[in-house]
């Protein structure tokens, strides 16, 4: 049975933490009625497409992103999957047909700047976006201040760039999502009842040259770090559930509580994850994350509350692993 997942490759996607993910939501998530699911960051969609798969009693689910092509991709796939796998198979043929690097580099390069025009029907720029990001170096989305994709030629040798199965399979679990692009901050108004919001930020950079939170023309920094922890008070003082999700500082350097700070008024877990997408191979690996959420009953602690303990930091998780 084919199964729902991202239909592009996202810098920090959720598809390899969804386990540690599930074990955070609240512990009677499943006994809840008429949820409303909201994501004011989706980014490449993994934990979206795990809930709406997983729980039935998700009704209505909003999701947000600040990057309009990305909308724009999502209302595509919704709306018009046929005609998105009919233009996808077109292009995909047309550039695995090139036997040469140099040819499929060029044919990459002209795809780049049709798509950087900014006035293609919605069609013709879902198909751009996908076929860029399956044949992108790394499969990085990444923009300059002006808004426009600057990602290098990838040299993949067989890239799969149209996943029919995926797109019929994700437009059937769309049909019942709002698809939004705004600030993170207009979802609040569609928050009803029992709302769960799950929020994948651009994360925090751990050095100066870790940054790919530039997928969008704006910048995500610390005062916007604030600013999503001051609307996670929003929907706290609601009287909803939220977790977040977020680079773990301390992993990289232990003095460093930005988070620990801003958030000590919630719950902080951390978790293993791995990143694969760096330029340097020496520099990929597994690393802490932190996950924020204002319930202290998690499926994963539901059973075994005297086993509960205050999080470990980067390194005692690390030493605490190595002894064990």
């Amino acid at each position: 049975m084919v199964k729902a997942k991202p239909f592009i490759k996202w810098v920090g996607g959720k598809s390899q933490l969804i386990e540690q993910l599930e074990a955070q939501l609240p512990a009677d998530f499943d006994n809840w009625d008429n949820v409303t699911y909201i994501e004011p960051f989706v980014g490449g969609g993994a934990m979206l497409f795990y809930m709406l798969q997983r729980y039935p009693n998700i009704q209505h689910a909003i999701i947000n992103d600040i990057n309009p092509d990305l909308a724009i991709c999502y209302r595509t796939v919704r709306d018009n999957p046929e005609q998105l796998i009919e233009s996808l198979t077109d292009i995909e043929n047309a550039y695995l047909a090139l036997v040469t690097e140099e040819e499929r580099k060029n044919f990459f390069m002209a795809a780049r700047e049709r798509y950087n025009e900014k006035k293609l029907d919605t069609i013709e720029n879902t198909t751009k976006f996908i076929f860029l990001n399956r044949t992108c170096f790394n499969g990085l989305y990444r923009v300059n201040k002006k808004g426009l994709f600057n990602v290098p030629f990838g040299k993949y040798t067989n890239p799969t760039i149209c996943d029919s199965e995926t797109i019929r399979k994700d437009s059937e679990l769309l049909q019942r999502v709002e698809i939004l692009n705004s600030d993170f901050e207009a979802t609040f108004e569609h928050a009803q009842g029992n709302t769960l919001f799950y929020f994948d930020p651009p994360y925090r950079p751990l050095s100066d040259t870790s940054s790919f939170n530039d997928y969008a023309k704006e910048d995500f920094n610390d005062d916007a770090q604030i600013r999503l922890k001051e609307y996670c008070d929003r929907v706290n003082e609601a009287g909803f559930h939220f977790m977040l999700s977020n680079s773990d500082c301390k992993g990289k350097n232990v003095d460093d509580n930005f988070f620990d700070v801003l958030y000590q008024a919630y719950q902080i877990e951390r978790v293993w994850a791995s990143r694969s997408i760096n330029s340097n191979p020496n520099k990929r690996g597994k690393l802490t994350e932190i996950l924020v959420h204002n319930y202290e009953a998690t499926k994963a602690n539901a059973h075994y509350p005297e086993m509960e303990t205050e999080p470990m930091y980067a390194a005692e998780a690390l030493r605490a692993s190595v002894v064990n």
